[in-house]
């Protein structure tokens, strides 16, 4: 029997991953601190990222779990954007992302044994022009403090978004057509 451990303590993560259809799975976030490393690419830094809390949670675990972690940032002009620390700094992460495209990058490390796939999906994010009202009225629903870029593309933050270029669900935080294809070579039935 495959034992499946989701490195991540994402709602989002864990729904998706039932969503198709991996139903038994173990959840273990990983509770190092994370540091974006200087001078890396944006797949480099979310891969790098998202193979740490793979290996953190590996060896709590053993080496016969399956896996799974991921690492989602957003990036504008070339810099990343990460959780907000307050509601005023999501304000302004909001702010900022108005009327202009972004890129989300997620990172995804797959652990089993000495054998490691590890793959960084990118999808292109374009936000109409946001009114001071309807930012203040999206902070206060609390949905922006727990995201990368302050916003939520599965909740109310979908009402910010003119279009994606890329995978839906890799804004979300898995991108799941190539993780589902991974995991089949992995042995788990999707």
């Amino acid at each position: 029997m495959l034992n499946i451990v989701l490195a991540s303590g994402s709602p989002r993560r864990y729904e998706l991953l039932k969503m198709i259809g991996v139903e038994d799975f173990d959840v273990i976030p990983d509770t190092a601190e994370e540091e974006i490393p200087p001078n890396q690419s944006p797949e480099q830094t979310v891969c790098g990222i998202a193979l740490q809390k793979a290996s953190n949670v590996s060896r709590l675990r053993g080496g016969d779990d399956l896996i799974i972690a991921a690492d989602t940032l957003v990036y504008l002009d070339g810099r990343p954007i990460s959780k907000p620390a307050d509601e005023s700094d999501a304000a302004d992460m909001l702010r900022t992302l108005s009327g202009r495209q972004h890129t989300v990058y997620t990172g995804v490390a797959i652990l089993r044994g000495n054998e490691t796939r590890t793959f960084a999906e990118k999808t292109d994010v374009y936000f109409r022009e946001l009114t001071d009202s309807e930012i203040s009225g999206y902070i206060k629903t609390g949905e922006p403090m727990d995201k990368a870029g302050a916003y939520g593309a599965q909740g109310r933050g979908a009402v910010f978004i003119e279009r994606l270029e890329g995978d839906f669900f890799n804004v979300m935080g898995l991108p799941l057509c190539r993780l589902s294809t991974i995991l089949r070579d992995f042995g788990v039935r999707i």
